[in-house]
């Protein structure tokens, strides 16, 4: 089980977005779940996405100083994949 950090729910970690901290503060999606280094899990649900943009949840649960450019880039991609859920359902 991990926790979105968005809204908090605890999940199987197959139901969630992992999101790592790729070196020189950047951010990439984590798809295998299996990348080195410290990463934070989110639910694939736009609500999820902008209460841990609000929050500042993805800098502060992998302890770096995140950009916002690094955050926009990132949450374009995350739209991306919640769209994908959506269609599996």
């Amino acid at each position: 089980m991990r926790r979105c950090v968005g809204c908090m729910s605890s999940k199987p970690k197959k139901e969630l977005i992992r999101i790592v901290a790729a070196g020189e503060g950047g951010l990439m999606i984590d798809l295998s779940g299996k990348a080195n280094g410290r990463g934070v899990y989110l639910c694939p649900d736009p609500d999820c996405l902008a209460q841990a943009r609000k929050k500042r949840a993805i800098g502060r649960g992998l302890q770096i100083e995140v950009q916002e450019a690094d955050l926009d880039r990132l949450f374009a991609e995350l739209e991306g994949h919640t769209e994908d859920a959506g269609k599996d359902r």
